[in-house]
């Protein structure tokens, strides 16, 4: 079997945005809520869903008034609080310059995706990019993944899901791909492998292994 197409969720899979959706979060629920009510260890459970989506499970009536709150501190605090992973870059180059089909399939709005691929320079080498902006229906349920490969002239079988939440392992089997958890994602290795990934990365460039020993 060949790989030749490689997708990846974007914020605690390319980027680290942890430190940035955390302190969103807390300065969100703090304004709508009482401040000693959320622990940034609350904040786990609310990544990875849309947002609109997290806040609604909280107060539905005010979820679009939280979200708005939500992106304003996030877009001010963006490039202060946003860092780089070990090897993403290298990796990422990598596969641009061996010829494989890029993508990036996420749950976060295109002005903060656009933003975050600036700044990390990555966004040179994605041919494809699925924000929420583009879809009904956000990971776990395939649709965007099968965007990204109607837009890359690829198929299932021979793509690789690449994510940090239990959302890309899901909608990659949903999408019938080969799937890929990373071992840096913030809820902890151990939460990723209960939904059976075929593949744990250590960092980034293990990527470039486990794609060579496929098509061996």
């Amino acid at each position: 079997m060949k790989v030749d197409t490689l997708l990846f969720d974007l914020d605690g899979t390319l980027i680290d945005t942890n430190d940035l959706i955390i302190e969103s979060f807390m300065h969100t629920l703090g304004q709508f809520f009482s401040p000693s009510q959320f622990k940034k260890e609350d904040i786990l459970k609310f990544m990875g869903p849309p947002l609109y989506e997290s806040f609604h499970m909280l107060n539905p009536e005010k979820a679009q008034e939280m979200v708005e709150v939500y992106r304003k501190f996030n877009k001010e605090k963006h490039d202060e609080l946003v860092k780089e992973y070990d090897t993403v870059y290298e990796t990422i180059e990598y596969f641009y310059e061996k010829g494989y089909k890029l993508g990036v399939v996420t749950s976060k709005t295109r002005n903060t995706v656009e933003m975050g691929l600036k700044l990390s320079r990555l966004k040179q080498f994605f041919e494809v990019v699925i924000t929420v902006d583009d879809v009904a229906h956000a990971k776990p349920h395939p649709e965007s993944i099968f965007l990204a490969l109607e837009q890359l002239r690829s198929k299932p079988e021979h793509t690789i899901m690449v994510g940090d939440n239990h959302h890309d392992i899901e909608a990659g089997k949903n999408a019938g791909t080969l799937t890929a958890g990373v071992t840096w994602s913030l809820k902890g290795p151990d939460y990723l492998k209960k939904y059976n990934p075929d593949f744990m990365l250590e960092k980034m460039s293990d990527l470039i292994e486990i794609v060579g020993g496929i098509e061996a």
